[in-house]
């Protein structure tokens, strides 16, 4: 397929948190099929996403973040922060989880919650259109959080003086000149399994990504794909919204670090990860220095000079190497990509 141009876009729960599971860890299961299509989502999707507010907890006025997953045929898991949003005020590691379930139809559709929060307060609350709302026991509303649609700030950054285009806005791209394997959506976005054909050392990179909707997926089975930095060190992309933040989830190196803080979005978002790459140095062909990385997920750092004393599982080469090139792993996920450039440093 041509390589993408400006088409290259586009039962009860727990809530304020009990521990029950939110996915984390789970085996892959069978599920229905992921897609990376809004037109065809559930009538769960309308209540996933994030939600922030304030609520009075003894006797003082808390912000809270919450973060709310669908997990298929209504039923949700859910997250909530203490101070805001992973960052936006949630300062790790306290947290609560929790659940939850759709109930009624029509208008009168809602999502159930209840749980207990990090003070171990039972709570209990509904998902309403465009809120949360926490409740006390008499179903007085004690606490409001509107939904919040977060962008990154780095979305639709436009390349640099002296930037390799490889995935551009306005105007065609020869595919043949800088992407190996590259393949199309009808809407012109970028699909996995695609290599940058140019090596590059020390560079500046900016990716937009698209993770699908597979609520009833767990684990590696929630859209899942990776940037294979330099052919050697994989930033590991997948759906892992609301999750624990680990080596092997959004943001993370496998086996070598998980992001200092989960920055993943809702699937169906698009996001970002701005990337600055320092390759290993070798001297008369053996390594002198390691590769480091500075990672920013939708405009936050997270993962502040790095160093690798290795590659991670799955390199695409054989050994470290001063240059390499970009891969896009498939992993049979419909992962979707736009916006690609590199800025070659000295």
């Amino acid at each position: 397929m041509p390589f993408p141009n400006e088409r290259c876009l586009r039962l009860i729960v727990r809530l304020l948190l009990v521990a029950a599971g939110l996915a984390t860890g789970l085996p892959t299961q069978a599920a229905a099929p992921a897609n990376a299509d809004k037109a065809a989502t559930d009538e769960d999707f309308a209540f996933q996403g994030e939600y922030a507010g304030e609520m009075e907890i003894d006797g003082r006025k808390e912000r809270i973040g919450i973060q709310v997953i669908a997990q298929g045929d209504g039923t949700f898991a859910a997250v909530a922060y203490p101070g805001g949003l992973p960052g936006e005020g949630w300062m790790p590691p306290k947290k609560a989880k929790g659940s939850g379930v759709r109930m009624g139809t029509g208008p009168e559709v809602r999502v159930k919650l209840e749980g207990f929060d990090w003070g171990g307060v039972a709570r209990q609350g509904e998902i309403r259109p465009g809120e949360v709302v926490a409740l006390a026991a008499d179903g007085a509303v004690k606490g409001r959080f509107p939904r919040v649609d977060r962008t990154s700030p780095t979305l639709g950054q436009k390349p640099p003086a002296g930037a390799v285009v490889l995935c551009d806005g306005p105007g065609p791209v020869v595919e043949a000149d800088t992407i190996e394997g590259a393949r199309l959506t009808e809407d012109g976005l970028l699909m996995e399994g695609a290599t940058v054909k140019q090596a590059f050392g020390d560079a500046a990179w900016h990716i937009e990504f698209l993770l699908p909707y597979a609520p009833k997926n767990r684990g590696q089975g929630r859209g899942n794909s990776g940037a294979y930095v330099n052919g050697g060190y994989e930033l590991q992309i997948l759906d892992s919204f609301g999750l624990e933040g680990r080596d092997n989830e959004c943001g993370g190196f496998y086996g070598i670090a998980p992001p200092a803080v989960n920055m993943c979005l809702p699937p169906l978002r698009w996001q970002t990860y701005d990337i600055d790459f320092k390759a290993p140095r070798f001297t008369d062909g053996k390594k002198v220095a390691n590769a480091r990385m500075t990672v920013r997920h939708n405009g936050v750092v997270i993962h502040d000079d790095r160093e690798f004393p290795k590659m991670t599982a799955g390199h695409q080469t054989r050994e470290e190497q001063p240059t390499g090139r970009l891969h896009l792993q498939n992993h049979n996920d419909p992962v979707r990509f736009r916006n690609i450039w590199v800025l070659p440093k000295p």
